[in-house]
């Protein structure tokens, strides 16, 4: 426990000198100056889309708002009888992916820069019980030099890279082997001829960590509490590199804290937290008639971005007091697109796959997280659409199996494995505006 603090006192310290770093970063290339009096007009506009999905799937599934957003067929479950519980054909019609988004910039300047800015809804709720009702996705500031640009707000996480993300028609996009999610943030990107370097600070919002909870330790609970306590927002960095207009890659890396607890089950305070990395790279070329994408992650705590993994108990440090320590489980994921380029019809297929990598340490104790039963996921989708001026349709398959374990190793990797498939077939319908 004493090695870990001293582990987390040593990463804190790098924290703040870089928050202290990212403070110079933002201010050191301008030249600034007063505000700017010219009476450059202030422009809005709106734009946005209705959508329609209607899909089938072949067995019941681990998903969000009435199986509308997919990450995994649940694990076999066998009745009385020896048949699977969860294997039967069910189906659902929604329309709560329709958005609307409020685009404004102009109005002056602030600090010489230029300013923009975005506010964007959907019906997707934030729970089934409020399904249908408006939600936040984005709502950002931006200013923009020459160079660099500032953006303070809701937005993309930063393993979500715009620039390259799956194609697909389902809204997971490719969930759980692409980390999805949007979160409040600072987002300072600067331009280096073919080079943009970004530096991000971010909290949680859409989808959060998971820890004990405190009614009930051996329960998992969800909530931005968890990074909210540890005191430090989730700090990354990245480098895009752009050497022509069909090629972009880059790499990129995270640290996050949680504190898991403020107090022990048995009434004493605690300070131990759970400190994560991760990594990812990514790829996009681009040709005449196909389009590639290929990205890389590995990591350390990822539910918070739709990841299977977590953490557990490795150590019952001081057993009269309640006091534990954690080690996190890894977790390696790889995903691919491919799609063709025409203007009125498309092409494409999606496959991805993850797995389980454990804990660097043995887990004696609970394990929290999304998926920790199982030890690996792939998928396969195709796909197909039809574009004309403002609407389109789409299908969709999406083939998924997820290996489950009734057993767990020291290591808290499930073994003792049972696959579970699910064929969903999506069609979806858009209009634009």
């Amino acid at each position: 426990m004493k090695n870990n603090k001293v582990l987390f006192q040593n990463a804190n310290r790098l924290i703040y000198k870089s928050l202290w770093f990212f403070i110079i970063l933002f201010f050191f290339p301008f030249h600034i100056k007063g505000q700017d009096k010219s009476s450059e007009k202030f422009q809005l506009s709106l734009n946005g889309f209705v959508k329609n999905d209607m899909f089938w799937d072949t067995r019941q599934t681990i998903s969000a708002r009435e199986d509308h957003f997919l990450l995994f067929p649940q694990e076999v479950k066998l009745d009385a009888a020896g048949a699977d519980i969860n294997r039967g054909m069910n189906f659902n019609f929604l329309s709560i992916q329709s958005r609307i988004a409020i685009n404004f910039k102009g109005g002056g300047k602030v600090l010489n820069a230029d300013m923009s800015g975005k506010i964007e809804a959907d019906f997707f709720g934030q729970a089934n019980d409020n399904i249908n009702l408006l939600r936040l996705r984005h709502a950002y500031l931006k200013l923009n030099w020459t160079n660099t640009e500032l953006m303070i707000g809701q937005y993309w996480i930063p393993m979500f890279v715009t620039d390259c993300f799956p194609g697909t028609i389902s809204f997971n996009t490719g969930v759980p082997f692409q980390p999805f999610g949007r979160n409040p943030q600072i987002r300072i990107s600067h331009k280096m001829g073919k080079v943009k370097l970004i530096a991000i600070a971010n909290s949680q919002r859409d989808y959060v960590s998971r820890g004990p909870n405190p009614a009930s330790p051996s329960t998992t609970l969800t909530s931005n509490m968890f990074i909210r306590n540890a005191g430090i927002p989730e700090l990354s960095g990245q480098i895009h590199v752009t050497p022509s207009e069909s090629l972009i890659f880059g790499f990129g890396g995270s640290y996050k804290q949680i504190k898991p607890q403020l107090v022990t089950p048995l009434n004493y305070r605690t300070d131990e937290l759970v400190g994560s990395f991760n990594s990812f790279a990514f790829l996009k070329l681009k040709t005449d008639n196909v389009l590639f994408k290929l990205q890389g992650i590995y990591g350390q705590n990822m539910p918070d971005v739709l990841s299977i993994g977590g953490f557990g108990v490795s150590d019952s440090t001081d057993i009269t007091k309640g006091y534990v320590s954690y080690s996190c489980l890894n977790t390696a994921s790889v995903w691919a697109d491919i799609s063709t380029n025409g203007k009125i019809f498309q092409f494409g297929i999606f496959g991805g796959y993850s797995k389980n990598l454990g804990s660097k340490k043995d887990i004696i104790g609970p394990i929290y997280g999304l998926g920790t039963s199982i030890e690996s996921v792939y998928r396969v989708s195709p796909r197909v659409s039809y574009k004309h001026n403002k609407v389109k349709f789409a299908l969709e398959g999406e083939y998924t199996v997820a290996n489950y374990g009734s057993a767990k190793d020291s290591k808290g990797v499930p073994i003792n494995l049972t696959a579970a498939s699910n064929f969903r077939l999506l069609f979806a319908s858009y209009y634009f505006f």
